[in-house]
């Protein structure tokens, strides 16, 4: 049997200011095609390198029209969508006995508010009977048109999320079972008014940590295949986005449901820890500057989440650096800051030269009120690179970070990692590229938010989360959603739920 193997993952921020054209997927040079899109995954910790793995496992012939995979920013363009698209169609016209997608789940494009439900229905329509099994990103905002058109579909249990290639091994295994008659999977859906923020999502953590134990043990049930419950990403403003479920039973719709309308209910009973309350800035770095002075080896992480990659941030905001250099920390690293502009400065300049400029502030929000700030500084430039690393750590392990030409600028005891191109800082060697060892710094300065943790949380004497300003911000206050259903909880304070009505 032939089995179509590809990856098509966004997670969109419908508030950012960043382009998404063809280019900026993979590492800035556009999707991989053909043999290329195996070798960049098939021996890496993703969904889509289990499913090379399974299928030929299983005696499969495997193709792989596309792997495309590219950081959160604006809808997708209209362009690069259809391009992407028309590749994974191509490979279901030319014949195959099944597809095995990569998929994220919160992708919007220019022409379709539901990315993913618009590709899994094209692929439905050119080939009714495939059988269509599906990996999907935690963050999913769950459509109908995505169980609808798939024959099964899981999603990563974890966030941070390091069971990316477990997700495509349970989606690989249900659609073989599925196509040899073992089992006859059924998938009921449905989700609650609820916006849960993301720096309330970890896993580890209450109330998510309950709710996925809840999930796992809903699974073992008789007659129960899989159980995913998704914490939604809410920067993304469709009709569906927030929490949901996705059952898969044994022909057993009934069962399915009832699972489903529990797990909901419980989310919904503990929707208050979902909500995330933040602190005046000055109190964040204050409080880290303590930490540093406590007991304890390793550096404080300042965490600046309202501007991190992987949610759509722009990499250029600058109020935490300031206010880090107001309260005069020093012995500082950050990563990273985005500014191209910059790094051709820095660069032409050479090795060593003192440089006076401003940096970072360049990129205009609209959707915020708050205009974008440069900082002026006098440094040195301290160390090259050419910015691409494969990473090592428990996250995206295997996959490539294409941080562009990047330059280590040094300047009033603080070491800023600007770079050419955003990225999310979940490996060491976004600092040991530029000559920066992160564990002997008093504190590190990371534009992220859950990812870091399994990478950073270990070299750390503490943690503590800044709340600067970005397009990423967990204050929704900030942004006029269009299309979001309401009312729908923290937004509406009183929005209602019955599980039960799904």
């Amino acid at each position: 049997m032939k089995v179509v193997v590809a990856a098509f993952s966004h997670e969109t921020n419908s508030f950012s200011p960043i382009p998404t054209t063809l280019d900026k997927f993979g590492v800035g040079k556009g999707p991989y095609f053909g043999a290329a899109a195996r070798a960049a995954y098939e021996k890496t910790g993703m969904p889509m390198a289990a499913f090379i793995r399974l299928s030929e496992a299983a005696g499969h012939t495997v193709v792989t029209p596309v792997a495309a995979r590219c950081s959160p920013s604006a809808p997708v363009d209209a362009a690069a969508y259809e391009a992407v698209c028309d590749a994974i169609l191509a490979a279901v016209h030319e014949g195959c006995d099944a597809a095995l997608l990569d998929l994220h789940g919160a992708m919007i494009a220019e022409q379709a508010e539901d990315g993913e439900g618009e590709l899994l229905r094209r692929i439905r329509a050119a080939a009714p009977g495939l059988p269509i099994g599906v990996g999907l990103d935690f963050h999913t905002n769950l459509t109908g048109a995505m169980v609808d058109n798939a024959t099964v579909a899981v999603g990563y249990r974890t966030y941070p999320h390091i069971d990316m290639y477990e997700t495509g091994e349970r989606a690989a295994k249900l659609l073989f079972d599925a196509m040899a008659g073992r089992i006859r999977p059924v998938m009921e859906w449905g989700n609650a008014p609820m916006l849960t923020a993301t720096l309330k999502q970890d896993t580890n953590d209450e109330p998510m940590r309950t709710l996925e134990a809840l999930s796992a043990a809903a699974e073992k049930e008789p007659g129960i295949l899989a159980v995913t419950m998704f914490g939604g990403f809410p920067l993304a403003d469709t009709r569906e986005t927030g929490l949901s479920v996705l059952v898969i039973a044994d022909g057993d719709r009934a069962a399915a449901a009832a699972v489903r309308d529990r797990l909901l209910a419980a989310a919904w009973e503990r929707r208050a820890g979902l909500v995330y309350t933040g602190r005046p800035l000055v109190e964040s770095v204050a409080e880290a500057k303590r930490l540093a002075e406590g007991p304890g080896s390793g550096p404080v992480l300042l965490i600046d989440h309202a501007d991190n990659c992987n949610s759509g941030g722009t990499l250029d905001s600058t109020t935490v650096i300031a206010e880090a250099m107001r309260q005069g920390l020093t012995d500082v690293a950050v990563v990273p800051l985005c500014d191209p502009e910059a790094v051709e400065r820095l660069r032409a300049a050479g090795l060593g030269a003192a440089v006076t400029l401003d940096i970072g502030g360049k990129v205009a929000c609209p959707t915020l009120a708050e205009e974008p700030r440069p900082l002026r500084l006098t440094g040195t430039v301290g160390a090259f690179s050419d910015g691409l690393l494969t990473v090592t750590g428990p996250v995206f392990t295997g996959t490539q970070i294409g941080m562009g030409p990047s330059v280590r600028f040094d300047a009033a005891g603080i070491s800023i990692v600007v770079t050419s191109r955003r990225i999310e800082p979940y490996d060491l060697g976004v600092f040991r590229a530029l000559g920066i060892e992160p564990a002997e710094k008093r504190f590190l300065i990371l534009k992220s938010r859950i990812q870091y943790k399994p990478t950073f949380v270990p070299i750390a004497r503490g943690v503590v989360e800044c709340d600067g300003v970005g397009v990423a911000s967990s204050d929704y206050a900030l942004f006029r959603f269009r299309r979001l259903r309401r009312p729908i909880y923290p937004i509406d304070p009183a929005a209602t739920f019955a599980a039960a009505a799904q």
